[in-house]
């Protein structure tokens, strides 16, 4: 019997909901402390597959420019106008959701989406876990984890950790 990939969410947002400001900025995050303790090196173990949308990407290239975060692990960028692959990403064109349950369907550890907002609403039905580390900062506006629409998850508490400033909440998908 094979062990299906699971689909997870895992970022860490504002007490109001957003993964970054508006011009995706991340400054609100970076110096809080416990930033760097909060079991990303035991969840990145966990993983096998990452996905994210081309803003994702295009940020992750000005975070990190010297060196790609996630080598070793096939990486996929939605995007609707980039094609091919580069030296670290596949670009898919497809359907979002479709490509997700594909991925998933398939046997593996976790597939993780980087990122969020506009591609995690095409694929919000399929998340398995959501693992979200929330800051004590309130910025506002900026672009929200969730779009709003008219997707009903049921999801089940697994765990609350603490990692400093930062609350943790583990959560299941209820199928």
């Amino acid at each position: 019997m094979s062990k299906q990939s699971k689909l997870v969410f895992y970022g860490a947002i504002s007490l109001d909901g957003y993964l970054a400001r508006e011009n995706h900025s991340l400054d609100w995050l970076i110096g809080t402390e416990g930033e760097h303790d909060t079991g990303y090196q035991e969840f990145y173990e966990s993983i096998d597959t990452i996905l994210m949308g081309r803003s994702t990407y295009e940020q992750i290239g000005i975070l990190s420019p010297e060196k790609f975060p996630y080598e070793g692990k096939p990486c996929y960028v939605f995007s609707r106008t980039t094609t091919g692959s580069d030296e670290h990403v596949t670009f898919i064109n497809e359907n979002i959701a479709g490509f997700t349950q594909s991925l998933k369907e398939q046997e593996g550890k976790r597939i993780w989406i980087v990122g969020g907002g506009e591609v995690l609403q095409h694929m919000l039905h399929l998340v398995d876990e959501f693992i979200i580390q929330i800051a004590p900062t309130i910025i506002g506006r900026g672009i929200p984890m969730f779009v709003p629409g008219d997707q009903e998850n049921k999801l089940k508490l697994v765990d609350v950790r603490r990692y400093k400033q930062f609350a943790e909440l583990h959560y299941e998908a209820i199928r």
